[in-house]
Order: structure tokens, then C-alpha cells, then sequence
């Protein structure tokens, strides 16, 4: 069954940190370019990181130095570390195959009291 399994969602208050993993299976995980997409209440879905199966990454501008996008491709698991969070940084987070095909994770929620 191919299928992406996002935990690590929770409520947190801002400054703090969570590191959210994304279990991939039925998938060949190593060639993946992968990705998290998030979306806050209310609002459109938007890109967060990625990373290619050469291990280069690209975060947006909005959490750059924050957040870090990795891949352990032996245990097919893409994970991205959140620190020092804001209440902005409120939203669903979507783990994402992107190529060679389109897969997505049910996604896990992220508060951020203030």
C-alpha cells in the first residue's frame, strides 16, 4: 500500500520546538524529491521545504534558520525539525512524494500558543 504517515504534530508554546517525521511505504522512498507543504486555518496550502534524493534542500524564506528538512532513506522516513516556533508557524503540515509521482500525507497539526 503506498502511503505517507505523518507524526509529530502538537500544541506547543512559542520558542519552542517539535521535529515532525514522515513514515513513507510502498514507495522506492530514496529516489523521492519529497516535501512539506503546510496550511494554516483558513488559508491556502503552501510550500515549506524540500529535499532531493541528492540530500539538496530549500526551505522558504518565512522559516529559514528555523526549520531543517532531512531524509533517512534507510529508514524511508523524511523529517522536518521546527525550532524556535511562532504562532504563525500555526498550521496542517503535509508530508509530499513529488517525483517521480504525486502521493500525500493526512497531514499533522501544529499549534503555536504565544
Amino acid at each position: 500500500q503506498v502511503q505517507l504517515v505523518e507524526s509529530g504534530g502538537a500544541l506547543v508554546q512559542a520558542g519552542e520546538s517539535l521535529r515532525l517525521s514522515c513514515v513513507a511505504s510502498g514507495i522506492d522512498f530514496e529516489i523521492y524529491f519529497m516535501a512539506w507543504f503546510r496550511q494554516p486555518p483558513g488559508k491556502q496550502r503552501d510550500f515549506v521545504a524540500s529535499i532531493t534524493n541528492g540530500q539538496i534542500t530549500n526551505v522558504t524564506d518565512s522559516v529559514k534558520g528555523r526549520f531543517t528538512i532531512s531524509r533517512d532513506n534507510a529508514e524511508n522516513t523524511l523529517y522536518l525539525q521546527m525550532n524556535n516556533l511562532e504562532p504563525e508557524d500555526t498550521a496542517v503540515y503535509y508530508c509530499a512524494a513529488i517525483k517521480p509521482s504525486s502521493i500525500w500525507g493526512q497531514g499533522t497539526l501544529v499549534t503555536v500558543s504565544s
